[in-house]
């Protein structure tokens, strides 16, 4: 097969389908309004775009009166009157191409209006008003495809597109026999790619050369040592440019785009490998060749983290009566958790013609209640909220704050409408300020953030297979795929062996060993120490206190299980295991997405092939560090331990004081008896 250099043009109409972000929301009040985004790929020729809203109204609503309108970036483009009919509904509207960008605000508001007896319909505001969306909504996308030019970052921008890897047509391809940097810099690869990927049940497949699934693929991200390059790619190269260097270079062939990735030495190849995982610097490069070396800067800029979350860019106008909410979505670095102390402070302007003895402003935070306060004609163009979470609250690294506003106007019910339309806004100073902590458990519901610091991966040892298979490599992107979810940089150090590595370099690292015991060395060794271990032949799992085990069932099963390092006590150890390697496949798909490992708490896994799988604890102590709990709990306790502090100084000079006095009259008393009388 010859390498060109004239990308072909796509003619076919093709079709994409992109799900809202959004759960399913269910919103309460006369006026409702719900935010979702979608985004729109640069290389799509957009032919037509729909949107399929699933929603449901109140069954006490008034059809005739209650309406929906939907509009796009701030332009209203549609309204309807929901159907005569109870329970989960569909309207299919078409968007105005012209409405259309990269990245797209959805907006859907409306009222939601019920039957009040025969005098008036909205003498009432009840939790009874209410409009739910459903989150199998979706917005549809027919459109011809733009071939990539050569340069790297339109190869970028369709290797990453949502509809390439839903399609499955994006792979990162290596060596059939790669060598262990070829394995660590398809990782920092696909890391780099699962981090700015918006699919959240997809990823990028990493393949052996000879994979079929690979080969037909559109898109190749091609990452080899030079010496193992097949021909046809070697001719894309001068040997003299790849000393000292290595290359990044764009290729084609009649329907195929690569990508190639090479350099003469392992080092060399993994810092390509951190270009290619810097997605700034991909977009950056319009051109078809880059040269990195050792001294090239390729590292991901990040934000520093100081604890304050913006809510809102922009003052975030309500208008409307009555009860009116807004959600902003917080999301704390993957590595730290929230402590005590954090504050929510919401900057209000709001209109004067409110009723200010009903009117109220309420900050929720996943949906509990954290402080209300009144609104007042004196603040308002000027108010704060400002609360503080409950001691013990537990967030998680992402938490959805919620703000209620009641604006209720003057007047009667029967005539309010008539009266001037209220309004509030939040501005754009509103922010959450989060106290946090490293997170400090040795449990699943930590992972992968003990792998994690600093937002990048924490120095990974990986103990692979001494010989890879094509499931093994399944096992390992999907390992990978959760690890780049989370990690924002790609500073971080991922080292692949074959043999197990020595005790000093596991006392210093984050240990995960994956394969079967026969081909893992390291995992045979710790088999001892596995929570559900293998029989003596490693031929399938014994029964514990936890499982009983039949004895073929154990050949046929896979398990995940989180240890305490045997080398280091503040070190996290993953296997990932298998009597066979699709045992240990099956382990690894409940690590690879967050929405599958949310669903364990424990510190063990196990997965058979119907996907029965179940989660175990095991472990009695899940701190990682005990001495950073100890100091985690007089952090949070610092003023009690305060005020404990000088009432405990006080007590101590009053009964000094005391004792003194004392002193002084006893020996008064002393002198007085025994003084001489002439």
């Amino acid at each position: 097969m010859g390498i060109t250099t004239t990308a072909s043009a796509k003619t076919a109409l093709k079709t994409y389908t992109q799900p809202f972000q959004n759960n399913t929301t269910s919103l309460s009040g006369q006026s409702v309004e719900m935010s979702t985004y979608f985004i729109k790929m640069d290389y799509w020729d957009v032919k037509r775009a729909t949107l399929n809203l699933n929603y449901q109204v109140s069954q006490l609503s008034s059809r005739q009166l209650s309406d929906i309108t939907v509009s796009l970036g701030g332009v209203k483009f549609a309204s309807f009157r929901p159907k005569k009919q109870t329970g989960l509904q569909t309207k299919s509207i078409r968007i105005p191409l012209r409405l259309l960008a990269g990245q797209n605000e959805l907006k859907i508001s409306g009222q939601v209006l019920n039957r009040a007896g025969k005098q008036d319909y909205r003498l009432t505001q009840t939790p009874a008003n209410w409009l739910t969306v459903d989150n199998r909504s979706d917005v549809n996308f027919q459109y011809a495809l733009k071939a990539p030019t050569r340069n790297i970052d339109s190869f970028y921008d369709h290797f990453s597109g949502p509809d390439t890897i839903v399609n499955r047509n994006a792979y990162i391809t290596v060596p059939n026999a790669a060598n262990n940097a070829e394995l660590a810099a398809s990782m920092y690869a696909l890391t780099g790619e699962s981090r700015v990927i918006t699919t959240e049940n997809q990823q990028i497949p990493v393949v052996q050369f000879n994979n079929a699934d690979g080969q037909k693929a559109d898109y190749q991200l091609v990452m080899a040592e030079y010496q193992h390059l097949p021909a046809r790619f070697q001719k894309l190269f001068r040997r003299a440019d790849l000393k000292n260097a290595a290359q990044i270079k764009r290729a084609d062939t009649k329907h195929k785009h690569y990508l190639v990735v090479t350099a003469t030495t392992g080092a060399l190849l993994e810092k390509a490998a951190r270009f290619v995982a810097n997605s700034e610097l991909m977009k950056e490069s319009k051109h078809p060749t880059e040269r990195i070396t050792l001294a090239t800067q390729t590292f991901t800029s990040t934000l520093n983290y100081d604890g304050k979350y913006q809510l809102t860019t922009s003052a975030d106008k309500i208008i409307g009566a009555d009860h009116q909410e807004r959600q902003y979505f917080v999301s704390l670095p993957v590595d730290r958790n929230n402590a005590d102390g954090s504050t929510i402070s919401i900057h209000l302007r709001y209109a004067r013609n409110l009723d200010f003895r009903n009117s109220l402003a309420t900050v929720y935070v996943n949906d509990t209640a954290i402080g209300s306060q009144r609104l007042s004609a004196a603040r308002a163009d000027n108010d704060t909220l400002t609360v503080t979470l409950p001691k013990g609250m537990t967030l998680g690294n992402s938490f959805t704050v919620r703000v209620a506003l009641d604006l209720p106007l003057k007047g009667s019910a029967a005539t309010q409408n008539n009266h001037q339309t209220p309004w509030a806004s939040i501005e754009p100073d509103s922010v959450a300020r989060i106290k946090s902590a490293p997170g400090n458990d040795l449990l699943f519901s930590n992972y992968p953030n003990l792998f994690l610091k600093n937002s990048t991966y924490d120095n990974l040892a990986v103990v692979r297979p001494q010989t890879m298979s094509a499931t093994d490599y399944q096992t390992l992107t999907n390992i990978f795929n959760l690890i780049g979810n989370y990690a924002e940089n790609n500073r971080g150090k991922i080292t692949f062996y074959r043999q197990s590595p020595s005790k000093t370099v596991m006392a210093d690292a984050n240990v995960i060993a994956f394969g079967t015991p026969r081909q893992n060395a390291l995992i045979h060794r710790l088999n001892r120490r596995l929570y559900f271990k293998y029989n003596a032949a490693e031929t399938g799992f014994l029964s514990n206190e936890k499982l009983s085990i039949e004895q073929k069932y154990g050949q046929t099963i896979g398990s995940a299980q989180l240890l305490r390092s045997p080398y280091n006590a503040q070190k996290g150890l993953l296997v990932v295991t298998g009597a066979t390697a699709t045992g240990t496949y099956l382990a690894s798909t409940q690590i690879n997405y967050q929405r599958n490992i949310a669903q364990y708490t424990g510190d063990a896994i196990v997965v058979d092939p119907d996907n029965n799988h179940n989660g175990y604890r095991f472990k009695k102590n899940k701190l990682i560090n005990t001495a950073l709990n100890t100091k985690q709990t007089i952090s949070r306790h610092s003023q009690q331990l305060l005020y404990l502090g000088l009432g405990l100084i006080m007590i101590a000079v009053v009964t000094i004081a005391l004792l003194l006095l004392l002193w002084k009259h006893g020996s008064l008393h002393r002198r007085k008896k025994g003084a001489r009388h002439d």
